[in-house]
C-alpha cells in the first residue's frame, strides 16, 4: 500500500495534468495533432509534448496511427472515459462557484431559538427580501437547551443567532454581539399585579411562574431573585413557546419574563403589561456565531450585514 501511494504521488499525481488530458481529448476528437493544435490555439509541438508527457507518466502508449488518422489505444479510451467524468464534474463545480459568488441569489441557513422569531428574524428577513428577492432563507429552530453548534460544525447551517452563557468559550468560533436584549417581568393586563405602580420581586416569589427550559434565561431569573436575597421561584409551567406563554399570561394566572425583542413585536397585540421591576441582572446580548476561518458566501454576508443594521438600530434607541 505504501509503494502504491508513493507511486501515485511521484509518477501520477504530480505529472498528469488536466491540460494534458484536455489536449488528448482534442486529438482523439479531431483525429490529428495538427487539427487539434489549430482548435486549441496551440503549436503542434506543444500538443505532441503534452501527449508525450502523459505517455511517460502512465507508461503506456495512448495513440496509434491508423488509416483514418490518429486513433486512441485501449489505454487512451479508458483514460478519457474517466477523464470526461472529471471534466464534467469540474464544469459543475465552476457553475456552483458562479452561483455561490452571486450576492443576489442563493441560500442562507440559520439556526435560532424560537423567541427570535417574534421580531428579530422577521425584521431581518423582510429587509433582505426587499433588496434581494431571489435569496432563500432556511431557519432551523434551535433547541432551547442547545446552541446548535453541532449543526454549525457539520456545516448544516451557516450561522447561529442566539444568546450565550456568560462563561461560554470556544476558540473555533467567531462570536459577534449584535445588541442587548434585556428581560422584563410580565403579567396579564387585567391582573392585580398590573395595577400596582410599585412592586418588588419579594411580592412575586410565591406566585405561579411560566419559565422556558432555557439555562440562560433561568440563570437570569435566579440571579435576579438571589441578588434580592430570595430563592428562585418554582415554575408552575415550563414552556419554550412564546405564543403559549403569552396566551397563558392573558388568563391572569401567571407571571413570566420576556425579552425586549419579543415585547417590541407583541406588546400591541396581546393583553399583558410589563411590571415595574428592576431585574438588577444584565441579560447576555444576542450574538451571531459562526466558524472561524470559514469563508461565507456573499448571501450569508448580506444576512449578517442586515442583522448588524437591525442590531445597531436597537442600540441607537436604547
Amino acid at each position: 500500500m505504501a509503494s502504491a501511494t508513493w507511486d501515485w504521488e511521484s509518477r501520477i499525481g504530480r505529472r498528469v495534468r488536466l491540460r494534458d488530458l484536455h489536449v488528448l481529448s482534442a486529438v482523439v476528437q479531431w483525429g490529428s495533432m495538427a487539427k487539434a493544435a489549430s482548435h486549441l490555439a496551440m503549436s503542434q509541438s506543444a500538443v505532441s509534448e503534452a501527449i508525450a508527457n502523459l505517455e511517460e507518466a502512465l507508461r503506456v502508449r495512448l495513440l496509434d496511427r491508423g488509416p483514418q488518422g490518429i486513433e486512441p489505444t485501449i489505454y487512451a479510451e479508458a483514460l478519457l472515459k474517466r477523464g470526461n467524468v472529471v471534466f464534467d464534474e469540474l464544469k459543475q463545480g465552476i457553475k456552483d462557484i458562479e452561483f455561490l459568488s452571486d450576492p443576489t441569489t442563493g441560500e442562507v441557513r440559520i439556526a435560532a431559538p424560537e423567541f427570535l422569531s417574534a421580531w428579530l428574524l422577521p425584521t431581518v428577513i423582510a429587509r433582505l427580501s426587499d433588496q434581494h428577492p431571489q435569496i432563500s432563507v432556511r431557519v432551523l429552530q434551535a433547541d432551547a437547551n442547545m446552541l446548535q453548534l453541532r449543526d454549525l460544525h457539520e456545516r448544516s447551517v451557516d450561522l447561529v443567532v442566539n444568546r450565550l452563557p456568560r462563561d461560554f468559550a470556544d476558540d473555533d468560533l467567531q462570536i459577534e454581539a449584535l445588541f442587548d436584549d434585556e428581560h422584563f417581568v410580565v403579567a396579564g393586563a387585567q391582573t392585580s399585579w398590573a395595577c400596582q405602580h410599585e412592586i418588588t420581586l419579594a411580592e412575586l416569589a410565591d406566585e405561579p411562574w411560566i419559565l422556558p427550559p432555557n439555562p440562560v434565561v433561568n440563570e437570569i431569573v435566579r440571579d435576579a431573585f438571589e441578588s434580592a436575597g430570595l430563592k428562585m421561584p418554582s415554575e408552575r409551567v415550563t414552556a419554550t413557546s412564546i405564543l403559549l406563554r403569552i396566551h397563558l399570561l392573558a388568563t391572569g394566572r401567571f407571571l413570566t419574563v420576556l425579552p425586549q425583542s419579543v415585547l417590541r413585536s407583541v406588546a400591541k397585540q396581546m393583553e399583558f403589561k410589563v411590571l415595574p421591576i428592576d431585574m438588577r441582572v444584565k441579560s447576555p446580548p444576542i450574538v451571531t456565531i459562526r466558524l472561524k476561518n470559514r469563508t461565507v458566501s456573499p448571501v450569508v454576508q448580506h444576512f449578517i450585514e442586515h442583522l448588524r443594521a437591525v442590531g445597531k438600530s436597537v442600540s441607537a434607541r436604547a
